[in-house]
């Protein structure tokens, strides 16, 4: 038979298919960094938020739960942590430093199984004791990426690049949890506010959003034509792209493309936390190696390429990789339908592990900047002539003239929790009257999630809180000003130590200690 005889098929090189030896290693590099700043943020932080001493106590909070949940066994199925079995300062602080060093070994290139099973629980615990500062979208959006990637990596071996390939049916589940994560995005601002639809929300975004960052400013004051099409390149990338990550290769590569570069714009413009840092990894797995291998350094490309020639099949491995895909699809009914309903919900999760949630971002943009001032003063009886000094913060906007700061993928959640306050009224946020009454001790935990105490070497007599609304100076203002601000009016009026009314509020919530009750 001569070579025109020979089948077609012989003739057609086939195809090869798509291995994912350097998307696992990008995947788990930027979740081991995501990881590294969720806990270093929750290391810093952890006493003077949730310690014993906290501004929301996280004993009181598994006392109360308890209490109410009936016993300690419904109360850990409901809301599980290590710390049901045990809890103390010292804990805390151990635990949270743990998980920066086991997060910091991951980023720098080893994980398995057990290393980011830990990991998972280790968040998880600090989640569900962390009340109002561990109450955003990302926290659950973390444990599920967490969750789906201890079966990304095999269970023991730990080097960047082991001998078990990565399980393809985990890489298709980090596709459908982007999926969820954008389409979620996108339809709750359709459904949600209107600027959205008729494209006008990012002239106020980008002054309005939790923290600022220096370029802020410069996305605020660009032309109006180019903030609208900002929002309408919002939708496609949200509403649009995402229906391609599941499609072939060339298709999918370019949505993810969209994914990542939406995020990374996000990042430049803001400070929403670890956010975006996290969004983009499972966005990575809309990428394979025949991509990657071009963008990532040779070395790399090459231990990928020796570590698929001496790949050995794991049953084991793949049988739980199956397992996880029928938990998810069964615990995805719930998140889908939510996604199909005009009442959606966003950042809602529906079991007790947080394995498959609802996500969503901004359904509704303020208009307005309002922001809370807390001040104090050393004089013994309040005037018109008392002398009232600001306490600044590590990056909230407060003194005018301060240039906005760049913190994330850190979070200083005390000024995020701040910024939500701000469109309510003090009683919906019970915990602003125990950090009154911190101040008003100049206690050091507290102090410590501050930039500026004007009170350094006694406590003042009086610490009220001011609302002011706050707009972007123009670039190149004569005061060289990053802020315009107006006072809107009295958000807390002046509290002292010996307020009864103030006192009770506190009695109310067990945050007076037997000295201070008996008062």
């Amino acid at each position: 038979m001569n070579d025109k005889e020979k089948p077609a098929a012989a003739a057609t090189t086939t195809k090869a298919a798509p291995t994912y030896w350097l998307t696992r290693f990008v995947i788990l590099r930027l979740l081991g960094f995501v990881y590294f700043f969720a806990f270093l943020s929750l290391a810093r932080q952890v006493l003077p938020l949730i310690g014993s001493d906290g501004l929301l106590p996280a004993t009181s909070f598994l006392r109360g739960a308890q209490t109410v949940l009936g016993s300690k066994t419904s109360a850990f199925i409901s809301m599980p942590s290590i710390f049901w079995f045990g809890i103390s300062d010292q804990m805390l602080v151990a635990l949270s430093w743990t998980g920066v060093c086991l997060s910091l070994v991951v980023t720098l290139g080893f994980a398995n199984s057990i290393l980011m099973a830990l990991l998972w629980a280790l968040y998880m615990s600090f989640v569900h004791i962390g009340q109002d500062w561990y109450s955003y979208g990302w926290e659950i959006q973390i444990l599920e990426t967490g969750f789906l990637a201890i079966f990304l990596c095999p269970l023991l071996d730990a080097r960047p690049f082991p001998k078990r390939a990565p399980p393809v049916v985990i890489i298709w589940l980090f596709r459908w949890l982007i999926f969820r994560i954008m389409l979620g995005a996108g339809l709750i601002k359709l459904r949600g506010d209107a600027c959205w639809r008729d494209l006008t929300c990012m002239f106020y975004h980008y002054e309005t959003q939790p923290i600022p960052n220096p370029l802020s400013r410069a996305f605020h004051f660009a032309p109006r034509w180019m903030l609208r099409f900002e929002t309408l390149w919002n939708h496609l990338v949200e509403l649009v792209a995402p229906w391609f990550v599941f499609n072939p290769r060339i298709a999918r590569h370019i949505a993810g493309a969209l994914l990542v570069s939406f995020q990374i714009i996000l990042i430049l413009s803001g400070n929403l936390s670890f956010l975006n840092y996290l969004t983009i990894v499972p966005a990575l797995a809309c990428f394979d190696d025949s991509l990657l291998a071009r963008v990532l350094p040779k070395r790399l490309v090459l231990h990928a390429k020796n570590a698929a020639e001496k790949a050995q099949p794991s049953r084991a491995q793949n049988a739980a990789a199956i397992c996880v895909a029928c938990v998810v699809g069964l615990l995805s009914v719930a998140p889908t339908l939510n996604l199909l309903s005009g009442a959606q919900v966003m950042n809602g999760s529906f079991d007790p592990l947080n394995l498959v949630n609802t996500y969503g971002a901004f359904g509704s943009v303020g208009m307005e900047r309002n922001e809370i001032i807390f001040e104090g003063t050393s004089d013994a009886t309040i005037s018109e002539k008392t002398v009232w000094k600001e306490y600044e913060f590590p990056c909230k906007p407060g003194n005018v003239l301060s240039r906005p700061c760049i913190v994330a993928p850190y979070q200083p959640r005390l000024d995020w929790a701040i910024w939500f306050a701000a469109m309510s009224e003090p009683a919906e946020y019970p915990w602003v009257f125990h950090f009154v009454w911190k101040l008003l001790h100049n206690d050091p935990g507290t102090l410590n999630l501050l930039d500026k105490n004007p009170f350094p070497d006694k406590p003042p007599r009086f610490i009220r809180a001011q609302l002011y609304r706050y707009h972007f100076a123009p670039p190149g203002n004569p005061q060289h000003a990053w802020w315009q601000r107006t006072l809107v009016g009295e958000w807390l009026p002046p509290l002292s130590i010996d307020d009864p009314d103030f006192r009770r509020v506190l009695a109310a919530q067990g945050w007076l200690k037997n000295a201070d009750a008996a008062r």
